[in-house]
C-alpha cells in the first residue's frame, strides 16, 4: 500500500505548521500513520541547510544559489524520509515543497519555472504531492500575524520587502489555476479550527489512490 503526500503551500503567516499539525492530529485519530516535516529541512541534512539559507548573519545567497541548496535539501528529504515513509503505506504532510521553490526563487527571484523543476527532476526525480493545500490570506492579515509571531524579528527570505512577498504570491495563484487538480485554495482567514475544517473537508474529496 502507498500512503499519500500532502503540502502545505502559501506565503509567510498564513498558518501552515499550524495547519499541518492540526490536519496530523485529525488522521491520526482516524488510524492513519503520519509523519509532519517541512522545507528546508525534515533530514538531519537538510536542517544543516536549512540553517545556512535562513541565517541573516552575512550577505545571504542569490537566487541561484537559493535554488540548488533548496534542491540538495530535498534530494536529501525525499530520499531518506518522504519515498520510505511512502512506500510503508504512511501519510507525509509537509509545510513547504517543490513549489515554495517554484514561487521564491522563481516568482519572488526571477529564475524560470524551467530551472526550477529541472533542479527538481534531477535532485528528487520529480516526485510530486498527491494534494497540495494553497493557504491563502490578505496581505495586511499576513503582517499583522507575523508582527504577533516574529518578536525576535523575521529570518531572511521572511523579512524580504512587501514587493518580493508581492511577487510570490502571484506565483502561488498562478500554480494554483495552472493545475487545478493538485491544488486546492484554502481561505487562511478566520480561526485555526474554522480553517482546519475547510481543510478536512478539501482532503474528503481527494480521490482515493
Amino acid at each position: 500500500m502507498t500512503g499519500r503526500f500532502i503540502a502545505f503551500e502559501g506565503g509567510e503567516g498564513a498558518g501552515k505548521s499550524t495547519q499541518a499539525r492540526l490536519l496530523a492530529e485529525a488522521l491520526r485519530r482516524r488510524g492513519v500513520e503520519v509523519i509532519v516535516t517541512r522545507e528546508p529541512g525534515g533530514t538531519a541534512g537538510a536542517e544543516a541547510i536549512r540553517a545556512l539559507l535562513l541565517s541573516t548573519e552575512g550577505e545571504g545567497w542569490g537566487a541561484r544559489a537559493e535554488a540548488l541548496l533548496f534542491a540538495a535539501a530535498r534530494a536529501d528529504h525525499v530520499e531518506r524520509l518522504i519515498r520510505p515513509t511512502l512506500a510503508r503505506g504512511g501519510w507525509v504532510i509537509c509545510d513547504r515543497f517543490l513549489d515554495s521553490s517554484r514561487a521564491y526563487q522563481g516568482g519572488g527571484g526571477g529564475l524560470s519555472d524551467d530551472d526550477i523543476r529541472t533542479l527538481h527532476r534531477i535532485g528528487s526525480e520529480g516526485l510530486l504531492p498527491d494534494l497540495t493545500l494553497l493557504l491563502e490570506l490578505p496581505a495586511d492579515e499576513a503582517d499583522r500575524r507575523l508582527a504577533l509571531r516574529d518578536t525576535n524579528g523575521a529570518d531572511r527570505i521572511g523579512g524580504r520587502a512587501a514587493p518580493y512577498h508581492a511577487r510570490v504570491a502571484g506565483a502561488f495563484r498562478r500554480f494554483a489555476e495552472e493545475e487545478p487538480t493538485r491544488f486546492t485554495r484554502i481561505d487562511a482567514a478566520g480561526s485555526p479550527e474554522a480553517v482546519h475544517d475547510r481543510i478536512v473537508a478539501a482532503l474528503d474529496r481527494m480521490p482515493s489512490p
